[in-house]
C-alpha cells in the first residue's frame, strides 16, 4: 500500500527536478544519484495518483499537477528551512543562523560594512544572506529579515522605517566630454540613459523625470541594478544613483540636481514572532542603526548637490 503522507524528501526531489528540468540537474543540485531521484519522483507518483512530469526534447516538462503542487511544496521547503534555522541557536543567546533577504544593489553597495561590523560583535551568528529584486515572505519564512526600498504590505510584522533615500541622475565625467550635460530633462531624450528591460520601475519614476517612462528611451536595457550601475561607472551612460554610492566612484557627476528627484522609503522588516529570539533581534537593531547612520550620509551628499 502507498504511504498516504509522502515525505518531505520527496518533495524536495520534487522541486529540484521542477527547477532543473532534469534528473540529472537535480541530482547535482541534491549531491544524490541520478536513480535515487527517480525513485524519489515515481513514489511521490505513485502515492499522489498522477504524473508529475513528462518527457520532451528539452528535457522534463513539469505536469499541470506539479505546477500546482509548486506553491505548497516551495512553502513546506520554506518552512523546513526555517525550522533548521530556529534549531541552530538557543533563543535566548547571539548563537545559530539568520537569513537575510535585501535588493542585489543593497547587498553589496550598502549592506557589507554593516554585516562585517555585527560579525565582529556577534561571532557566534551566522547570516545567510539572500539577495534578490523580488520580495521574499516573511510569513512563509523564506527569510528571516528583510531590508526593504518600500512600505511592507503584509500583517504580522515587526517593521521598522529608517527614512528616505533620494535618487538622483549621474554620469561619469567621460561620458560628459564625450556627449555633453544635458541643461533638462527634455535633453535626455537625446542622451544614452541606462535603463529597465522587462521589469518596469513605478510610475512616479517617469513623473519624477517629467518624461512618457519606456524601455524605447533606454540605449542600455537591464533589470540587474548591479550591471546598470557597472555602467554608470564606465561612462555609458545617465542613471539614477543612490548619492553615497555614486559618492564612491571617481568620476561620477551630478546631473540637474535641481530638477529631478525620486524618493525611496527604507524599511528594516522582521516576523514579529521571531523577535523573542536575541540572535535575530541583535541583528534587526544592528541595521536599523547602521541604515540610519547610512540615510543621514545620503541626506548630507543630496543637500551638497542640490
Amino acid at each position: 500500500m502507498a504511504d498516504p503522507d509522502p515525505s518531505w524528501e520527496l518533495y524536495r526531489s520534487f522541486l529540484a527536478v521542477l527547477d532543473a528540468g532534469s534528473l540529472s540537474g537535480a541530482a547535482r543540485r541534491l549531491r544524490l544519484a541520478q536513480p535515487t531521484l527517480g525513485r524519489h519522483i515515481r513514489a511521490l507518483e505513485q502515492t499522489l495518483g498522477t504524473a508529475l512530469f513528462t518527457r520532451s526534447p528539452a528535457g522534463l516538462e513539469a505536469t499541470d499537477t506539479a505546477r500546482a503542487l509548486a506553491p505548497d511544496a516551495r512553502a513546506m521547503a520554506s518552512a523546513a528551512a526555517a525550522l533548521v534555522r530556529t534549531a541552530s541557536g538557543p533563543a535566548g543567546e547571539a548563537t545559530g543562523t539568520v537569513r537575510l533577504t535585501a535588493a542585489e544593489i543593497v547587498g553589496v553597495e550598502v549592506l557589507p560594512p554593516m554585516l562585517t561590523a555585527f560579525r565582529a560583535r556577534h561571532p557566534g551568528v551566522a547570516i545567510e544572506l539572500a539577495l534578490s529584486n523580488e520580495q521574499q515572505d516573511l510569513l512563509r519564512r523564506d527569510a528571516d529579515i528583510a531590508v526593504r526600498m518600500a512600505r511592507p504590505t503584509q500583517g504580522a510584522l515587526l517593521a521598522r522605517r529608517i527614512g528616505q533615500l533620494r535618487l538622483r541622475l549621474y554620469a561619469h565625467e567621460s561620458y560628459l566630454a564625450a556627449h555633453g550635460t544635458p541643461g533638462s530633462l527634455a535633453d535626455l531624450g537625446r542622451h544614452t540613459v541606462i535603463g529597465y528591460d522587462k521589469v518596469q520601475p513605478p510610475a512616479r519614476v517617469g513623473k519624477a523625470l517629467g518624461i512618457g517612462l519606456s524601455r524605447d528611451l533606454f540605449a542600455l536595457r537591464t533589470d540587474n541594478e548591479l550591471a546598470q550601475l557597472a555602467h554608470l561607472r564606465a561612462g555609458f551612460g545617465i542613471l539614477p544613483c543612490q548619492p553615497v554610492i555614486a559618492a564612491r566612484s571617481e568620476g561620477l557627476v551630478p546631473l540637474l540636481a535641481d530638477r529631478f528627484a525620486f524618493d525611496i522609503e527604507v524599511w528594516v522588516v522582521m516576523h514579529e514572532d521571531l523577535a523573542i529570539s536575541r540572535r535575530m533581534r541583535l541583528l534587526f537593531d544592528h541595521l536599523v542603526d547602521g541604515l540610519a547612520a547610512y540615510v543621514a550620509q545620503s541626506d548630507r551628499l543630496t543637500r551638497q548637490t542640490t
